[in-house]
């Protein structure tokens, strides 16, 4: 294999499986330039079944699609054009091409590649318990770690300094204000956001207290979530003043945050807003719809929330996921912990 190895994106490949290879040139994303075979189609079927049976995000099963393109042309390119013909050391020999891009495609960082050896082993499972193969050629060939790191949150101040700059009282600046105080109210993903109608939301609930959001998460997974008062009331203000107006220039559709012709605003456009508020509240920092949801679930541990009602308001599957931001605010304790006391530091 061309280039030097990298340990962490595969275990150890013999000599013996290193054959040389024909050179690939193509997009390793298209399958296009070459007849379908076997393989191909045993793909097909497995990302059917992980669409439909697993219930993929789209975004998911789409990179899903690239990353097993892109291994079907590696073993093309060595003349393996059957299932029952790949072995553990085209598992391992494809996972070296993800690091160095000796297959031709272009070389990926660890958490992509990880990506892509989950893709991979989730494939030739599939293939085994399905029977297609007698045996799992990658049940020993383990993803790269990537290192931990550590969500990007800003402080309270400066999060209600770019709430308070955005909007002004126009449609857009309604629409503006209440998109950002509704994905820091609710941790939204910005996905989640833009995908929402307006009947997903009850800013008059039955019960007593906030009102309540239904977003749909990874794998169009539902989940209920509290929207705080500054939240609710510049979304209402918004419902009320703001969309009707932006809702004249469309075509009746039911989405809640509009763009100035009267559609659903896009993800890059919420970014964009985003910037704006923050440039215009002078904060320097980089920061993203997914600053405001890292800030999100860091204020509400540093406020004594526990950690799994923090999980089940951001919608990880699992508690590790959120434990994350535990470590943040572990930091911010050390931080005080040694400017205040005074014999932290000797």
């Amino acid at each position: 294999m061309a280039g030097s190895p990298q340990p962490a994106l595969m275990t150890t490949v013999t000599p013996e499986a290193e054959q040389p290879a024909r050179p690939v040139r193509e997009d390793p994303s298209s399958l296009a330039t070459r007849p379908r075979n076997a393989i191909d189609r045993a793909i097909t079927d497995y990302l059917q079944h992980v669409g439909v049976e697993r219930g993929l995000a789209a975004n998911t099963l789409s990179a899903y699609r690239r990353d097993l393109a892109r291994y079907a042309t590696f073993l093309a390119a060595r003349d393996v054009r059957q299932p029952a013909d790949v072995t553990r050391h085209h598992v391992t020999g494809f996972v070296q091409a993800l690091s160095d891009g000796s297959d031709g495609g272009s070389t990926l960082g660890v958490r992509s590649a990880a990506r892509t050896v989950v893709a991979v082993r989730g494939l030739h499972k599939f293939w085994a318990l399905e029977g297609i193969t007698t045996a799992d050629a990658a049940s020993d060939v383990h993803p790269p770690m990537p290192g931990r790191r550590l969500p990007k949150a800003i402080s309270v101040d400066e999060v209600t300094r770019i709430l308070e700059a955005a909007g002004t009282d126009t449609a857009t600046g309604l629409r503006d204000r209440a998109l950002l105080e509704f994905l820091y109210s609710t941790g939204a993903r910005i996905s989640e956001a833009v995908g929402l109608d307006v009947d997903d939301i009850s800013l008059q609930p039955e019960q007593p207290g906030p009102a309540i959001v239904r977003l749909f998460g990874k794998g169009s997974k539902e989940r209920l979530v509290p929207l705080g008062s500054f939240g609710a009331r510049a979304l209402d203000a918004y419902l009320v003043r703001g969309r009707p107006l932006l809702a004249a220039k469309g075509k009746g559709t039911p989405a809640l945050f509009l763009n100035a012709r009267g559609g659903r605003i896009s993800r890059q456009s919420a970014w964009t807003i985003l910037k704006a508020a923050a440039d215009k509240a002078n904060i320097s920092k980089d920061v993203s719809p997914h600053t405001l949801r890292h800030s999100f679930a860091t204020h509400l541990l540093e406020g004594g929330a526990d950690v799994r009602v923090v999980q089940e308001l951001l919608g990880h599957a699992s508690v590790t996921t959120t434990q994350v931001y535990t470590l943040v605010t572990a930091d911010t304790l050390r931080e005080v912990y040694a400017a205040a006391h005074p014999r932290a530091l000797g």
